[in-house]
């Protein structure tokens, strides 16, 4: 009997193996392959196909290397992504015949590349230039045509110049693997080798924009960046995701106080090193023409433009007449923490004790706020169970929707709550498809089976209906039941760092001061025509009272409600920390320029206060701020609740993904984008039937709050006696809110 092997390094872990790359000793995990183990070690291994976010393919072979093991030298290179490293194993990454080897790739990659690179997006930052420096040649042997690929219009996020490609499969692998729509592949083979979408549609992920950045060479670009600038003249700013509550780390690109394009920053704890396309690019939206650029006053129903010492003066007259129970203060749950702070100070100063970030809420009735998610979201993918309540997840954050697939891809079982068939990019295992006021009933009757770590997660479309309060009653006794850790989404992207600022209410909340209406109200950050759960309520109430708007934009909406617009910057303009959905508490530094006077948020409020001579509001920076104003405690009651009408169909309403926001409305690229369906009303095929609609037909939808008319779909994958309407359209909004009487127009 031969005796076993004996490990090179007897202290090593027992996963582990002893490999020297380049006379370097490392200590690898057993099934790791060497180019994991030189990137460890701080050696440069070329590579194009690599990516250590996706799958193994090795087919662009740059990454060959000489092995020894044993004693005995491998008989040819190997592929340093493709080849496990093995106990004693000596890697060579600059040994003559290597070199030779990477050498003829690299002449190889370039027979066919167009040599483009002046007129190339990517000049500047592309891998191909880099590692051509190092190992191509100063010229090329080869003197035939050059092959020419025609190009795909891939939609209007990433442009393409498919003559460029070299088949790493990177965005193949990418669709394929992460986001889970198969949208791109390989077509025909050997040197007529394409890489396409197959049948010419746009790309319809909504992580479209991540090939960009796994694209080696300049093949996948950014449209809306194209022919803007040069890499060196950008600068980089550390900024946040706003758009959802995930808080996606990335940097904005400036040039000259400009935000040009928006790219991901490593954290593999939050969003590892994608970017949502909301994410991306959102920005546009901050150059839109109804930008609030300069202070505003409405005078005998007429606007004009007015100095900030007057618009100050307009507000104070404004908030000194109406103090106290009078005042109700509105704030959008995007707001940063250092703002919410001052928001609350000011509100306390003034005497008020309504003031509510919950301005998406149609039930109260419980006295819900936003809770830190109980896993952490690294965690979520090793959940072996999980029950999505209320949610179109993938459109909702769609990065938590890819977390929720990977943990599919280690085995877990989802099992979906919701009123609409949603779709999701994963397998789902129980499919629990009921109107909303049945949700809470349902959810009792999903079986985990023996699952060891559940987890259930619940979302805006149960969160923000009229049943809320049972459904969270409901969820919050299923985890307890089922030992899973509950993961409430908050409602806006500082939702849960607002709650721990105190920004609520010890007396209305946001829609008993819409019902109970208050003599005055400051609305900030907030596009009153879209952003309120109860957008007819909000704007009668607000019509008849005086408001001072804080504001990004002067929308129609803000100007029909509105007595002074005060500008203030958007969120990557203004340095400030916001808590993401975890309770990670994340800073971001100022980006873009703010257009014309406008002026960061806090300095307005600071200057309010301190002008009506409010304790506290003598702080000259950020610093003096957070050391002025300290979160407050607020114990909030129950609240107000719409509550269904019991008469007509029940309404289920999610967000449209690229309207969920001032500024993701307002960028060109994703109004273009094929998610974004317009405004309609999609109804079952039998409750269709029952009240005269038929598909393509214009219906008409009443509720207390208005009538909409709008498109009809026939979708059988909404549950009877619903209609699915989506948010973030001024024709969906007057129904958002309640149960529909439905016929045709």
């Amino acid at each position: 009997m031969s005796a076993q092997p004996q490990p090179v390094n007897p202290n090593l872990p027992p996963d582990h193996v002893t490999v020297f790359v380049d006379g370097v000793e490392i200590a690898a995990p057993k099934g790791s392959m060497i180019i994991q183990a030189a990137d460890r070690a701080g050696v440069s291994i070329p590579r194009f196909c690599y990516h250590d976010k996706l799958p193994i393919a090795a087919n662009c072979r740059m990454c060959m290397v000489d092995t020894e093991l044993g004693g005995r030298m491998g008989p040819k290179p190997s592929p340093a992504c493709a080849t496990p490293v093995a106990d004693g194993m000596k890697v060579f990454t600059r040994s003559e015949k290597a070199l030779k080897f990477q050498r003829d790739v690299m002449e190889f990659l370039l027979i066919n590349h167009p040599l483009d690179c002046p007129i190339c997006d990517q000049g500047g930052e592309c891998e191909l230039q880099d590692v051509s420096m190092g190992y191509g040649r100063s010229v090329s042997r080869f003197v035939e045509r050059k092959r020419v690929v025609p190009d795909e219009d891939l939609g209007p996020l990433v442009a393409t110049e498919m003559t460029r490609c070299i088949q790493c499969t990177r965005c193949v692998r990418f669709t394929a693997d992460i986001a889970g729509t198969y949208e791109l592949g390989g077509m025909q083979r050997g040197e007529n080798l394409q890489i396409g979408t197959y049948d010419g549609k746009p790309l319809a992920t909504e992580l479209s924009g991540n090939v960009v950045d796994v694209c080696p060479v300049g093949a996948l670009t950014n449209k809306v960046f194209q022919f803007k600038a040069r890499p060196w003249e950008l600068v980089a700013r550390e900024s946040l995701g706003y758009q959802d509550a995930l808080g996606s780390n990335l940097f904005h690109h400036v040039r000259r106080g400009e935000i040009l394009r928006s790219v991901p920053r490593d954290n593999e704890a939050v969003n590892e090193c994608w970017l949502s396309d909301r994410d991306r690019y959102a920005h546009q939206g901050l150059q839109a023409e109804d930008r609030a650029t300069v202070p505003l006053i409405k005078d005998g129903g007429q606007w004009r433009e007015a100095s900030w010492d007057e618009a100050l003066s307009r507000a104070q007259s404004i908030l000194s007449a109406n103090r106290g129970d009078a005042l109700g203060m509105l704030v959008h749950p995007a707001t940063n923490n250092e703002e919410g702070l001052a928001l609350a100070a000011l509100a306390d100063g003034l005497g008020s004790t309504h003031i509510d970030h919950r301005i998406h809420a149609l039930d109260l009735s419980d006295g819900a706020v936003a809770e830190a998610f109980a896993a952490a979201v690294a965690d979520i993918e090793r959940a072996d169970a999980i029950v999505i309540v209320g949610s179109n997840l993938r459109h909702e954050v769609p990065l938590l929707h890819a977390r929720v697939r990977k943990a599919t891809l280690h085995g877990a079982k989802v099992h979906v709550v919701n009123p609409v068939d949603f779709d999701f990019a994963f397998e789902i295992a129980g499919r629990h498809i009921v109107a909303p006021s049945q949700v809470a009933a349902e959810l009792a009757r999903v079986d985990l089976g023996d699952a060891k770590a559940p987890l259930v997660i619940v979302g805006n479309v149960a969160e923000r209906g009229v049943h809320a309060s049972a459904i969270r009653k409901a969820a919050v006794a299923f985890a307890g039941a089922k030992n899973a850790k509950l993961c409430r989404i908050p409602q806006g992207a500082n939702a849960l760092g607002l709650t721990h600022a105190g920004v609520l209410p010890s007396g209305r909340d946001a829609l008993a001061m819409l019902r109970e209406p208050r003599k005055a109200y400051i609305i900030y950050g907030i596009e009153p025509g879209l952003d309120f759960a109860y957008p007819g309520l909000a704007a009668r109430a607000l019509g008849d009272a005086q408001v001072v708007a804080f504001s990004q934009f002067a929308c129609e909406s803000t100007r029909a409600v509105a007595d002074v617009i005060l500008p203030i910057a958007a969120v990557p303009e203004v340095q400030g920390t916001l808590t993401n959905l975890e309770g990670r508490d994340q800073r971001s530094q100022a980006a873009g320029k703010m257009p014309g006077e406008a002026r960061e948020g806090w300095r307005v409020l600071r200057a309010l206060g301190g002008a009506m001579q409010l304790a506290g509001f003598d702080f000259t920076d950020l610093d003096g701020l957070r050391v002025a104003f300290k979160p407050r405690s607020v114990v909030v009651k129950p609240g107000a609740a719409v509550g269904a009408s019991g008469s007509g169909l029940e309404v289920a309403a999610s967000d449209a993904i690229y309207r969920s926001d001032a500024v993701t409305r307002r960028s060109p690229a994703l109004q273009a984008h094929p998610l974004t369906a317009g405004a309609q009303a999609a109804i079952h095929p039998q409750t269709a039937a029952a009240v005269g609609l038929q598909d393509g037909m214009t219906g008409r939808f009443t509720t207390g709050d208005g009538t909409a008319s709008l498109p009809v779909r026939l979708d059988a994958g909404v549950a009877p006696g619903c209609v699915w309407i989506e948010r973030g359209y001024g024709a969906t909004a007057p129904i958002a809110a309640a149960d529909v009487e439905a016929r045709p127009a």
